[in-house]
């Protein structure tokens, strides 16, 4: 599953764990409300029914239109049987065990080469060895050019062979270098 997609069904599952974004949904499956109708029928503050409203409308289960001064929500039933159709897929069900699998095992190799921030040693499988490369590169940021130096004392404070490690890092893709000059990719 495209970690978009996961993305998405996951904001859909948490979108609608919420009690008050339920009764949202249910409210507007009936007929487009404001947020000040919303708030009377909820019992809660606009400002509250707003932020529901906001993650709702950010997962693409509601819509909004201007009247007047108004804003008008409604339900998009459409991307609502869309998603659902998805998320509740066995496919879906399926990619969604096998992800937490996979991180349940990149969590193990973490915990047996990883000493608090210190890697004890570098892994001899190249699938291991991928995982921790993937932990290794989060120390370094994105849009940011680092010397030879600097990426040589980051990776110092992890494991002393620092020059395999950066090496890796390169030829995994994860690094890239030009005249002496990296950066994260």
């Amino acid at each position: 599953m495209a970690s978009l997609e996961f993305s998405k069904i996951v904001s859909f599952f948490k979108a609608l764990s919420d009690e008050s974004r339920l009764k949202i949904v249910g409210i507007l499956a009936d007929s487009e409300r404001s947020v000040e109708e919303l708030a009377e029928l909820l019992g809660l503050k606009a400002p509250t029914v707003s932020h529901h409203l906001s993650i709702l409308k950010d997962t693409g289960l509601v819509t909004m239109r201007t009247k007047g001064t108004s804003h008008l929500y409604q339900l998009d039933m459409k991307e609502l049987r869309l998603l659902a159709k998805r998320a509740l897929a066995v496919d879906t069900m399926v990619d969604i065990s096998d992800r937490v699998t996979e991180d349940a095992w990149e969590r193990k190799v973490l915990n047996d080469f990883l000493d608090g921030k210190r890697l004890k040693e570098i892994p001899a499988s190249r699938k291991k060895r991928s995982v921790i490369l993937r932990w290794l590169v989060d120390r370094f940021e994105f849009d940011k050019r680092y010397f030879e130096k600097e990426v040589n004392k980051i990776i110092a404070e992890h494991h002393p062979d620092f020059a395999t490690l950066r090496r890796e890092l390169i030829g995994a893709g994860l690094l890239q270098r030009e005249m002496g000059i990296y950066w994260r990719v």
